[in-house]
Formats: C-alpha cells, structure tokens, sequence
C-alpha cells in the first residue's frame, strides 16, 4: 500500500484522538494513504498528491516530490505497526483512500482476525463507490464532498451516484467543510440530489489555526443549528495544532 511518509521516513501511522464528526474525541489510529483523484486548493495534506510538475494550484504555493512522500508497506508491516497501539478504532484516511480500495480490504480482514473488535472508520471525498466486500467491512463511512470553495470543477468533485450510493448505505456520514453562507445553497443541492438525512450532515468550519476556527465557529455552529445539521469542531487542530502525525 502506498502511505504517506514522514520526515523521518516513517509511514503516516499515528495513534491520538479522532478530531471531528460522530467520533470525536475517540482514541484512534490513524493511516494516511497518498494519493488522491481531487486538487483542493485548501486540502491539509498536499503532500498526498500535489506533485511537482503537475498544473494544480494550492493556496500554499508549493509543490512536493513524489519520491519523498511516497512510502510502500505491506499489510504484515502496517499491522505489526499497529499492535504497538491499544487501540480497536481505526480510521483510514488520505489523500482518498478508496483509490487502493483492495489493499485496505486485506488490511481490515487482517486487522479483525487480530482483534474481531476492530471498528473501521473510512474519510473519503465520496466520488468513488466502495465494493460489496469493502462496505461489508466497513463500520463509518465519513463522507466530504467537496463545494465549489474547494477550486475543483463540479463534475470531478461531485459523483451523484457515489454519494446516494453512500447515503443508502445507512453507515455514511456527510461532513460540509464551510467557507461563508453561500455554500449553504450547494450544500442544500447535494443533501436533496443525494437524498441525505440533516441528521447524517455535519458542518465544519474551514480553518487553518486555532485563530480561524475561532472567527467562524460561532456562525457556522448557529447554520448547523437552523438548519438541524449537526457542528462539528476541529478538536485536533485546537489540541495540536496544524501539525502532521497527531
């Protein structure tokens, strides 16, 4: 499986809490994919798919080497990774994960034989369809699909049939990561074309810092409670910062 690698030249493997929807403040561990079929021009990890050489714009103006973000493990290493942590919540994450969508299912297979207890958790940008195998491992699908302040053309970032495919699952949650009031009416259009429940949606503030987050929580928690969505904070950028690996 290609992760993402750290500065020190380990994968992007880490235990710590879950930040943000339904499981916040949950211990967890996190495994970071690279790769990603998405360009957010506000995404918090470039290094999943920014290369050098490629046209797509990111608001911090930099690109990254391939090579050097870039870290191949197996299922048998990520796993021996993983038992260091007492932890059985595990949430996959990227980059999109679904893009190595057969070598996630040998890891969850090999994940629950350790421990049948193991509750999966998948964040995806919900452009691709999970198979029949994958979503029967699954336990959370944490949904975001992306709007139009993510920079993306609305036929690559929006997959009608991926996302009712999701919402019909009954195990989708859908996080709006929201930027001012006018991602309301996108926001409305996806939940109606979707058919997704206000009370799987959740509102997210967009924010880079602490300082961010605090100048918009207040008016994007009294949409969520308008609306009857539900808020979500950004927990781990509170304790930790804008950090990798936490």
């Amino acid at each position: 499986m290609k992760l993402a690698r750290m500065p020190d030249n380990s994968p992007e493997i880490f235990h710590t809490i879950q930040g943000e929807g339904r499981s916040i403040g949950l211990p967890t561990v996190f495994i970071r994919a690279s790769l990603c079929n998405l360009h957010c021009r506000w995404c918090d990890t470039p290094y999943t798919w920014n290369w050098e050489g490629t046209e797509f714009e990111h608001d911090l103006g930099k690109k990254f080497n391939r090579a050097d973000e870039i870290i191949d493990h197996t299922t048998d290493e990520i796993v021996e990774i993983v038992q260091a942590y007492s932890c059985s919540n595990y949430v996959f994450t990227g980059g999109e994960p679904l893009i190595q969508e057969k070598a996630w299912v040998e890891l969850m297979r090999a994940l629950r034989k350790e421990n049948p207890e193991a509750h999966f958790e998948i964040e995806t940008n919900g452009t691709l369809t999970p198979g029949d195998t994958f979503l029967t491992l699954v336990n959370q699908f944490n949904v975001s699909p992306k709007l139009s302040n993510s920079g993306i053309d609305s036929e690559k970032r929006i997959v009608p049939e991926a996302l009712t495919f999701l919402a019909a699952t009954g195990k989708a949650d859908f996080k709006f990561v929201v930027g001012d009031a006018d991602d309301l009416a996108e926001l409305l259009k996806i939940k109606k074309e979707a058919d997704i429940s206000s009370n799987h949606i959740f509102l997210m503030p967009r924010a880079a810092s602490v300082t961010e987050l605090e100048a918009n929580q207040a008016w994007v928690s009294a949409l969520a409670i308008e609306r009857g969505f539900r808020y979500s904070d950004r927990l781990h950028l509170r304790l930790f910062g804008a950090k990798r690996g936490v």
